[in-house]
């Protein structure tokens, strides 16, 4: 039976994990199933909060709190507790194309607006999310879902990402004929080529495009807008286009020694060492690698995170990561008060990794990089930095580099790649309140509108704009059958 004070007298666990050691030598996820009975125990510590936070979906200042999906979290927790697991998977996808995504590459701020942290620890909401989700695969609950008719309209989604995807999901179930154009030769997105195989293995991106098409979606890989096909072609052959083409130009340093051999963006890193693992199962090293050398990375992000944890599997010598700001706290701040999603110090996959290969946290705080130094052939053999300090002459500090990556965010939509739409600080501009651009029946979703952020505000864009863009084509059909005056 489930205790009304569950959330205090059970104690939050998370799965256990692969050990450190072992896993760095694979490219495989690196989380173990939970087991079902740990699992139930886990769901019953939701309180099933009359107002629940968990799925409110909010910027309280510039953090997301709750779920952005709007996901029904206590309802599903309730059913998974109860070990109705088939029912909370079908609960679960009424608000989420795809929780073997968010439940693998989602931050999970609705654990940081989880009303039982006020008292004791939240729920592990983002495992419960993933347990549901594989075990629905497992018993062949997930089926492809062919719409019963089709309306005749058509629809082109520009970009497999998350947006893209939940997008061309939404509006095939109601009846469209939906298209996907990709410039990359797979699909996905950053789900496919951003995110590392240990944080989400790519043979689940793949089920899922699998099952999109068998549900009628067609998918069509190494078309990129404006190259291989303008926008204005789109135009003559569908009744709408949606432009989800993220935000992938990447923020740059602009010091001496930047155009040195051995300094890479980090999406460049990471792309090309999950294409070369997908291309090539593991064999051989890809064009770019940290096998051997000494590695820096700037940028004190997850995306920097990825960055190390991949340059221990191909075998760095060592490995650093800078950061701008300070070790986050511990605990939750003054300034973060609850329901807000903290900003916490934690031990990410990565650095755990790092700590049990080389005996230290990578992470160096508060350093400002300067120049990049190089040898008579041009590469990278080093850079020079300085803390951010309000002193007015700081010493400079010397570090070794053989492979010099840089995570420091993004400045949005490139403006090669943008198609003529209306770019505004690097992101696509639409109408207000509205996801269409300047151009009639174009539209624009996901990070391209939104700037860089979590998946689950790029689906929650996917979806809200399908819906206009469904609304945009009932009234332009409407219009289109009233009789002449």
């Amino acid at each position: 039976m489930r205790g009304t004070t569950d959330f205090i007298d059970q104690k939050r666990e998370k799965p256990k994990e692969i050990d450190a050691l072992e896993r760095i030598a694979t490219w495989k996820e690196y989380q173990k199933p939970f087991p079902e009975e740990k699992l139930k125990i886990q769901a019953s510590r939701c309180m099933e909060c009359g107002t629940p936070f968990c799925q409110m979906g909010e910027l309280i200042g510039r953090q997301t709190s709750g779920c952005p999906l709007y996901n029904l979290i206590p309802e599903w927790n309730t059913l998974a507790a109860q070990g109705k697991w088939e029912e909370a998977y079908y609960r679960l996808l009424l608000t989420n194309n795809f929780p073997e995504f968010t439940s693998r590459a989602c931050p999970a701020p609705c654990e940081g607006s989880c009303t039982a942290g006020l008292v004791s620890e939240p729920v592990t909401i983002k495992s419960i999310e993933k347990a549901i989700i594989d075990r629905a695969y497992k018993e062949g609950w997930v089926k492809p879902r062919i719409p019963l008719k089709r309306n005749g309209l058509k629809v082109a989604v520009v970009g497999s990402g998350p947006a893209g995807m939940a997008a061309a999901d939404d509006l095939n179930q109601a009846g469209y004929d939906v298209t996907v154009f990709e410039k990359e030769d797979r699909f996905g997105g950053l789900l496919m080529y951003g995110i590392p195989n240990m944080k989400i293995e790519k043979q689940y991106v793949q089920r899922r495009i699998d099952l999109l098409q068998a549900e009628g979606i067609e998918f069509i890989a190494n078309t990129e807008i404006g190259k291989d096909i303008t926008l204005e072609e789109l135009q003559e052959t569908y009744d709408a286009v949606l432009l989800c083409i993220g935000a992938e130009k990447q923020r740059e340093i602009d010091i001496p020694g930047r155009g040195l051999k051995g300094i890479y963006p980090a999406m460049e890193y990471l792309k090309t060492s999950t294409k070369h693992l997908l291309d090539n199962g593991g064999n051989g090293e890809p064009r770019i690698t940290a096998k051997g050398k000494k590695v820096i990375v700037i940028g004190g992000g997850d995306t920097g995170a990825d960055c190390v944890a991949t340059a221990i599997r191909q075998g760095c010598k060592s490995v650093v990561q800078f950061g701008k700001h300070g070790e986050l706290p511990k605990e939750r701040p003054e300034h973060e008060p609850w329901p807000v999603n903290p900003s916490l110090f934690t031990l990410d996959y990565a650095y755990e990794e790092t700590f049990k290969a080389f005996g230290e946290d990578p992470r160096k705080y508060y350093i400002q990089t300067t120049e990049f130094l190089g040898n008579e052939d041009d590469e990278v053999t080093g850079l020079l930095t300085v803390p951010f300090t309000d002193e007015p002459v700081a010493e400079k500090q010397l570090w070794k580099a053989d492979l010099v990556l840089i995570a420091i965010g993004f400045e949005g939509v490139d403006p090669t790649k943008a198609a003529g739409a209306e770019l505004q600080n690097g992101r696509i501009q639409t109408r207000p309140g509205s996801f269409q651009t300047n151009r009639e029946g174009v539209f624009a979703a996901g990070d391209a509108k939104r700037g860089a952020s979590l998946i689950v505000w790029a689906m929650q864009e996917g979806k809200k704009a399908a819906k206009e863009i469904e609304l945009y084509l009932a009234q332009k059909t409407a219009a289109a059958q009233l009789p002449s005056v």
